[in-house]
This record gives C-alpha cells, structure tokens and sequence, in this order.
C-alpha cells in the first residue's frame, strides 16, 4: 500500500545530478549487450547478472564496472542507454539529469569522438522529446587511468562536445589519483577555462584529504559524494560557509561498502551540520535503486518528512547547471506542491 510520504514522493519534481551512463544501464539492456557481445565475463542471465551485482568492495565494483563499460562497443549502444535513463527518469517525476559520461571508455573500444557526440547529441533531443526529460552531461576522467585518460578526455570535451555538455568530472579510484595530481589539474583548468563547471568525486572512498584536493586543486564548484568530510571539522566548516554541494548517494555507499549498513549513512549528520546535499542514485540498477528510492531511505531510514524532501529537491534544482529560468520553473513547480 502506498503510503502519504510515499505518495509524495512520486509527486515531487526532481533532478538527478549524479548517475553514470553505463551505471544506469537497466538489468535488461545490459543482457541484451552480453548477448550480443559474447565471451566475455558479463553474465547472460538475469539471476546470474544480479549475483555479479553483488560488490565485496569499490575496487570489485569498479572491474565489475568496466566489464559492463567494455559491452558499450557503438555509437547505437550509447544512445540506447541515455534514452533508457531519460525513460526510467521520468516515471520517477525526474525533469533533468546531468548525466556522467567517460569518453575514455568509448576510446578504448575504438569509437570515434565524433560519433560518441552525435550519439549524445541524438539521445538528448529525444529524451526531451519522447520523455519530457531534459539531459546534460558531464565528461568525466577515470581516476585510475592516468594522464592517458586526461588528455583524451579533455581533447573531446574541447574539440567534440555534446551540445549539452556542462561539466567536467573525475571518478574511478580515488586511490589512484595522487600520482597523476598535476595531469588531473591542468585537465581541469583547461576545462574550466573553456566554460566547463568542475564536479569531480571526492571523499566516497579516501579522507578529507581528497575533498582537499578537489576544492584547492581542481575547483570543483560541486563535489561527488563528499561523505568524509565528517572526519575533518575545518573542512565541515568551509563547506557550510561556501555551501559548496555534495552529490549524496546513500545505497551506492552500501553497495560499494563505505558504510556497512545504510542506518549509519552520514546523510543525517550532513544536514544537521548545515551543509548543502543533494540527493542521486549513482549507479541505480547496480546498486539496486532508484532516485525515487534514494528519497525513500531518506523518509523511511532517515525519517526526513515531506518539507525535508522537498528542500533536497530544491537543492537539486539550485546546485544544477541550468539556465535561471528554467531553474524558477522546476522550483516553482516544487512550491506548488508543497503549498
């Protein structure tokens, strides 16, 4: 039976501001994939798929990851998977999305830059056209690749873009990344300097130190998950006088095993400490989620209540890259519910 906050829920306007293209690859499309690119250690049945779900730790889930990435093999597969988020979206009252994407990835397997943009460039008029979603995307650096992986990364983001392309990112193993510091930085500044917002991961498998990094190094104007930020009370206090958004993604913290049990996901502490959260799914079937669902463990976990909600959708809506107008719409739409 459905119940009021969950009813409010589906009702409530949302975007989704953190989800990788190949993570939001539903059970069904990563099966046809298997199918059609046998030998490799993706499984082809759903029972089996679901069990390689099942990550001991973030450097299992990340082989597992690019097992899956390594089934994205043409331009079509590309398309495919945006459209088939933009759909999953938007019978989640999901309205935007800034859709993560590794250029690398695609490199790697021989698809063209142009080709991977005009992919991109279709699946964004039709996401909006078929299912009133509109889609973004941020180009993201895997972390553990290395210089390699920066320089293709940029090289698209400036010679090929999406016309949608809003941002620059960072993801992977954070791990990986000191020995490749200053690769990763002149990325970004060169990013930057061509009107790329910065929004790369940090603190969701390392300490403060990588939030450090991130904020001083990489001037990130939006941070992936930031959850070990607890651990350092200056940087607590930087990010509540900056505001500065954290992208929180609580069942991708389970799966990938940051926390233990979702009930001591650090989401409560990071709104009582005043910080500015934003609520995503990451890697949703991966991780078995929704962004529906990730508002659930907020209300049912976490106990927030309907005007708790909706001010993370609020937040969503204000740490995005949309134009103004459109951002008064979407929280205008937000306020019309709640009224």
């Amino acid at each position: 039976m459905t119940t009021p906050i969950d009813a409010f829920i589906d009702a409530l306007p949302k975007v989704e501001l953190h989800v990788h293209l190949v993570g939001s690859a539903s059970v069904p499309t990563v099966l046809e994939l298997a199918r059609r690119h046998p030998g490799g250690p993706v499984p082809t049945t759903e029972e089996e798929l679901r069990a390689f779900y099942a990550f001991r730790d973030f450097p299992h889930f990340a082989q597992v990851y690019q097992a899956v990435n390594a089934l994205v093999r043409e331009p079509e597969d590309i398309a495919a998977l945006v459209l088939g988020l933009a759909r999953d979206l938007a019978s989640q009252g999901a309205r935007y999305a800034e859709l993560q994407v590794t250029p690398y990835a695609h490199s790697i397997v021989g698809m063209p830059m142009r080709e991977v943009t005009e992919a991109l460039d279709l699946a964004a008029r039709r996401s909006e056209s078929d299912h009133g979603v509109e889609m973004a995307y941020i180009f993201d650096i895997p972390g553990e690749f290395g210089e390699e992986a920066a320089k293709i990364t940029v090289m698209h983001a400036l010679e090929e873009p999406p016309a949608a392309l809003v941002g620059f990112g960072l993801g992977g193993i954070e791990q990986s990344r000191a020995q490749y510091r200053d690769a990763y930085r002149d990325a970004f500044a060169a990013a930057r300097a061509a009107g790329l917002h910065s929004v790369p991961h940090g603190g969701e498998m390392t300490g403060p130190e990588t939030m450090w990094e991130v904020i001083e190094g990489l001037g990130a104007e939006r941070i992936g998950h930031g959850i070990s930020c607890l651990e350092d009370p200056r940087l607590v206090a930087h990010l509540r006088e900056t505001q500065l958004p954290l992208d929180v993604c609580p069942t991708s913290n389970l799966r990938t095993g940051q926390v233990t049990r979702i009930e001591e996901h650090p989401l409560p502490r990071l709104l009582e400490e005043g910080l500015f959260v934003t609520l995503n799914s990451d890697d949703p079937p991966m991780f078995a989620t929704t962004l529906a669902g990730e508002y659930r463990v907020a209300a049912h976990v976490f106990g927030l209540g309907e005007p708790e909600l909706a001010q993370l959708a609020r937040n969503g809506v204000h740490a995005s890259f949309l134009p103004p107008a459109r951002k008064q719409a979407l929280l205008t739409e937000i306020d019309s519910l709640t009224d």
